[in-house]
């Protein structure tokens, strides 16, 4: 056994080899199936890329299933410390299981987050990682849109402080506009919003749509991908060009 440490720096003990993962957030399921498929043995019944991936599904990544994880016998679970629950987590430590938690906000911590994770577990690093260190190596020089990026409505919620999203949006001259909030996810109201030029609806968690959303809002609206806006992973290697001309 090897003793590593997470994001969080809690020590993960590890086989030498592993032979069984299962991964509760589906921007990891997606990078460890175009690392090293075959050790995927579980993800979240929202984990959708790949498309064809055909493993057991454990739930949602709020409310996964303990008893069909701890069934099948993981050598390790995949979690991240925004999307999963800490009481699902100790559970899962509860039953002997070894839990590895991400927490990258911005996109360099995610290349290293996702670098130092596949490591652990597959025992080298895809081709893919490469690619996206070098997609966002080059920094933006254009002008400048200030944006308020709501994530749900009714309430109304928004991007606030240290998000990875933000990080990714700075990178693309998008500046959030309630960046300096106490908050990482704010509720707002129309009427109080900070100045901005744009606003920037990405298509999940809240499926903003042309048709719901950006009928509210005085000021441009631009529709994105949430994948590419929110999942690290090998979507960050097409993320800058696809956000980009959605942005423009």
């Amino acid at each position: 056994m090897r003793t590593l440490y997470d994001d969080l720096h809690h020590p993960v003990e590890l086989p030498a080899n592993l032979t069984s993962v299962v991964s509760i957030v589906p921007s990891l399921t997606e990078s460890i199936a175009h690392t090293h498929r075959p050790l995927l043995t579980g993800a979240t019944d929202w984990c959708s890329h790949p498309h064809d991936l055909d493993v057991t599904r454990v739930r949602g990544t709020k409310n996964p299933d303990v008893e069909r994880i701890v069934a099948l016998r993981p050598d390790v679970v995949v979690a991240n410390a925004e999307e999963n629950r800490a009481v699902d987590l100790d559970a899962l430590r509860a039953h002997g299981i070894a839990v590895w938690v991400t927490t990258p906000t911005t996109v360099e911590e995610s290349l290293t987050s996702l670098e130092r994770m596949l490591s652990a577990i597959t025992g080298g690093t895809p081709s893919w990682l490469g690619e996206a260190r070098e997609v966002w190596r080059t920094p933006y020089d254009g002008p400048r849109r200030r944006a308020v990026i709501p994530i749900w409505r009714k309430p109304w919620m928004a991007l606030g402080r240290d998000t990875f999203a933000g990080d990714v949006l700075r990178r693309l001259g998008i500046d959030n506009v309630l960046t300096e909030s106490p908050e990482r996810y704010p509720r707002f109201e129309l009427g109080a919003l900070p100045p901005y030029d744009v606003v920037v609806l990405p298509d999940e968690p809240y499926a903003f749509s042309p048709d719901d959303g950006p009928e509210v809002f005085d000021r441009p609206a631009k529709c994105v991908s949430g994948r590419h806006l929110t999942w690290y992973g090998p979507s960050l290697v097409e993320a800058r060009a696809v956000l980009s001309g959605q942005l423009a």
